[in-house]
């Protein structure tokens, strides 16, 4: 994980992508968090979902057992690219191409491979279609899917992205979906796991290993 992590840390495959590269915590979890690519605020503060996205999704979290702290500390936060894309001259972040897409794969792999998640949580469209097809949100969010990513048979509870921009998961149907997929996440093992093991003690090592130093 340490190679892994200063590896990632010094990647500067993209040419338009802008750094520093974003990443959570180098916990090993059961969950597997995978975001789009972080905003322009999340290089300075050294973490994904830092700006107002992170504290729609961290109430998210918190509604069912793990405030952001404790989820930052017992869940694998990546992305499908892990450098600021820029904005859109039309408004917006720039959205990754297929080359940027692929040349960030092979860490998310590497991921997969070290971790060997029970239950990965991709956030937002482009996050969901690295897993499987999807061509509507409402099609996909609100169930529990058997995936084989990067050749690791998995768990997934796709959900919306939660920016300030999208009305999806504010609006009926995705209100209600939202709530399907936050009960099953909620009723998951992986997630009763590191619930469980953060209420005996921030320093208890059942379901997820601390932090590397």
């Amino acid at each position: 994980m340490r190679a892994h992590r200063v590896a990632l840390a010094a990647c500067k495959k993209c040419p338009l992508m802008i750094g520093p590269v974003v990443s959570g915590s180098p916990v090993f979890s059961p969950i597997l968090l995978i975001g789009q690519a972080p905003g322009d605020k999340e290089g300075g503060f050294g973490k994904p979902f830092a700006w107002t996205a992170g504290k729609t999704l961290f109430k998210w979290f918190e509604r069912i057992g793990l405030d952001e702290e404790s989820f930052r500390s017992r869940v694998y936060m990546a992305a499908v690219c892990r450098c600021f894309p820029g904005k859109n001259p039309k408004g917006g972040d720039r959205v990754p191409s297929t080359e940027e897409i692929g040349n960030c794969a092979g860490w998310l792999q590497a991921e997969i491979e070290l971790l060997k998640p029970a239950l990965i949580l991709p956030v937002g469209k482009l996050a969901i279609s690295q897993l499987m097809a999807v061509n509507k949100l409402n099609e996909v969010i609100g169930k529990l899917h058997k995936v084989t990513f990067h050749g690791h048979p998995a768990e997934a509870i796709p959900l919306p992205h939660p920016s300030g921009a999208s009305t999806w998961h504010r609006t009926e149907p995705g209100i209600g979906l939202l709530e399907s997929a936050l009960s099953l996440l909620e009723a998951h093992p992986a997630w009763r796991q590191i619930r469980d093991a953060e209420r005996q003690g921030p320093h208890s090592h059942a379901g997820a290993s601390p932090p590397l130093s």
